[in-house]
């Protein structure tokens, strides 16, 4: 029986950074229909990957004297994958009906034969000749010049790391989309608060034990304090708040945004020995039946760490990208935290979502249409 490498430890290792290569924007160049050129993170040169029918050889150490699948190969076919599925959003009938004649088809059956049928709550009705049923669009999608799916599939991209600037050139340079990268911004802003009000609606099955830790961001030039707060059993990311201080009024605001979020309070919070969490967890967290416990000390810096590492981590690669945040009321930082819980798979979860975990998970393979759809039909409502 031949040896399957994949069944290797240092395979998954290998498969791994190369995706994070992808998701950090380094992005491979197509020299030939089977030759790519991919930067080496470590030395300021250049590797070749090369594609030989079902096999692959790079010019990196790791592949010339180990003679396995090196972390190049990995990202130059995921970047693979990830160019032709934007090629296909774009090409293939998108999952919304496409607005004919009057701007209008109808979310049933699809036909342009749709009138007015007066009002419902402000909101224009139509009616389809073709099925007979009444509705009301969705809005959101209606009027827009791309495939809903090549904007999902533009938003997947901004946040595993890619630079709007370089989704612009991208999908400009591969399929002749003049995209410009404010209007890749403009999605972000103007989905985050379709997206966010959906999501502030749902009710996750959290676990008993809350990790927060704060982080220094620079918004606007100026250094701010990011507090997170996560769910051990899930790893659900509860909220993100953004401060100027370390104060008790801090840590108590995201302390009690963590309650609203998760309904309830955990059976013990964990935090670092900063001073602020004890009165902040005194004010939000103790009853005299000490239904919920505080456990902090200096010491578990490493292990809050290990807990909250991907999620800081996940950050700490996005705001490199940006170079930065650059105002007060960014979207990055609601819709990087929707991307955490709803988006991408926790290899510490086997590969489900925290959503999943927590019962409030998104369905089908496009999470991203999905999430849009419930988020756009709420508001709708």
């Amino acid at each position: 029986m031949p040896w399957d490498e994949s069944t290797n430890p240092e395979y998954g290792k290998r498969l791994l950074r190369g995706h994070q290569m992808i998701e950090r924007g380094i992005e491979p160049k197509q020299l030939s229909q089977n030759k790519f050129e991919i930067p080496s993170q470590s030395k300021d040169l250049n590797y070749i990957v090369t594609s030989y029918a079902n096999s692959w050889n790079c010019t990196c150490p790791d592949y010339q004297f180990r003679h396995v699948t090196c972390k190049h190969i990995h990202a130059v076919v995921l970047w693979q994958r990830l160019t032709k599925k934007i090629e296909e959003d774009h090409r293939e009938r998108s999952v919304f009906p496409t607005p004919l004649d009057n701007g209008i088809a109808c979310k049933f059956c699809g036909s342009s034969q749709v009138i007015k049928y007066g009002k419902a709550n402000n909101k224009q009705v139509f009616k389809c000749k073709a099925c007979a049923r009444k509705f009301v669009p969705n809005q959101g999608f209606e009027g827009m010049k791309y495939d809903p799916r090549v904007v999902t599939t533009t938003l997947d991209l901004y946040f595993k790391g890619v630079s709007l600037r370089k989704i612009a050139d991208h999908l400009k340079q591969c399929y002749s989309l003049n995209i410009d990268h404010s209007t890749v911004y403009r999605w972000i802003s103007k989905y985050t608060e379709i997206i966010e009000a959906y999501v502030a609606t749902l009710e996750p099955e959290l676990g008993d034990i809350w990790h927060t830790d704060e982080m220094k961001i620079k918004i606007g030039g100026e250094w701010h304090w990011l507090w997170n707060v996560m769910d051990e059993r899930t790893r659900f990311h509860l909220v993100s708040v953004v401060t100027k201080t370390r104060e008790i009024q801090d840590a108590k605001r995201a302390f009690r945004q963590s309650k609203k979020v998760g309904n309830k309070k955990p059976r013990i919070m964990v935090t670092d020995g900063l001073a602020s969490y004890k009165k902040a967890f005194n004010a939000e967290f103790y009853d005299h039946h000490q239904s919920c416990k505080h456990v902090a000390d200096v010491a578990l810096r490493e292990s809050l760490n290990n807990v909250l590492e991907r999620l800081n981590g996940s950050f700490r690669e996005r705001e490199k990208v940006m170079r930065g945040i650059k105002i007060d009321d960014t979207p990055i930082i609601p819709m990087n935290q929707i991307y955490y819980n709803f988006i991408r798979p926790h290899m510490g979860l086997n590969g489900i979502t925290p959503a999943e975990m927590a019962g409030v998970g998104i369905d089908g393979d496009n999470k991203w249409i999905e999430l849009l759809r419930l988020s756009i039909g709420r508001s709708n409502d």
